[in-house]
C-alpha cells in the first residue's frame, strides 16, 4: 500500500513566526502540545527546549518525521516529543492543552469540529496564516518580518462545545 499524500507541501514555518506562536500559546511545562502536520518538527522541538512541554508531532511524511525524530534526538528531546506517522483528521486530541496549525483555510474547517469536540476547557489552539472561518479567534497577531509577513490567530477554549459550535 502507498504511503498516504499530504493535503498540503511542506512548507516551513519562520523562525520570528515559531517564537512569537509559542509565547501566544502562553505555554508552561505542564502543557502536551500537538503539532498537526508537524513537518521536520521544528516548532515542536522549539516549545519542548523552551517551555519544557511534553508534546505529539503528527504528519503523513516519513522523511520529515524521520528529520523531526533526528532533530528532537540532537537536542535531547527525544524523551519529551513523539512523532507519528498518520492522518491529523484522525488524531485523538484528547490529551492536547494546546495544538499547533500551519494548514490551508478548507483544512482547518476540516479540523474543527473535532478540535471543538475534543479539546477541553483551557485548551489552546493557534494557527499560522488562516483562520477558522465564522469561528471569532480570541487574539489575531500580525507579524511584520525580514523573512516573511505572518498572521497568528489564537482561540481558547472556555467552555464545554455548546450546540451552535458544531462547525457545520
Amino acid at each position: 500500500m502507498p504511503a498516504p499524500r499530504p493535503d498540503i507541501g511542506f512548507i516551513p514555518t519562520p523562525a520570528d513566526a515559531i517564537a512569537a506562536m509559542l509565547k501566544l500559546a502562553d505555554l508552561s511545562p505542564r502543557d502536551v502540545v500537538y503539532d498537526l502536520g508537524c513537518g521536520d518538527g521544528r516548532l515542536l522541538i522549539q516549545a519542548a527546549v523552551d517551555y519544557g512541554v511534553q508534546g505529539v508531532g503528527v504528519d503523513v511524511d516519513t522523511a520529515l518525521l524521520q528529520q523531526a525524530q533526528a532533530r528532537a534526538e540532537q537536542e535531547e528531546m527525544g524523551d519529551r516529543l513523539t512523532f507519528q506517522q498518520e492522518n491529523l483528521f484522525e488524531t485523538d486530541l484528547r490529551h492536547a492543552t494546546v495544538v499547533f496549525i500551519y494548514l490551508l483555510p478548507h483544512l482547518n474547517l476540516r479540523l474543527r469540529p473535532r478540535l471543538q469536540a475534543q479539546l477541553q476547557p483551557g485548551s489552546r489552539i493557534v494557527t499560522h496564516m488562516f483562520d477558522m472561518g465564522d469561528w471569532s479567534p480570541d487574539r489575531t497577531l500580525h507579524l511584520e518580518s525580514s523573512e516573511e509577513d505572518s498572521v497568528l490567530y489564537l482561540w481558547c477554549i472556555a467552555h464545554a462545545k455548546a450546540p451552535d459550535d458544531s462547525g457545520a
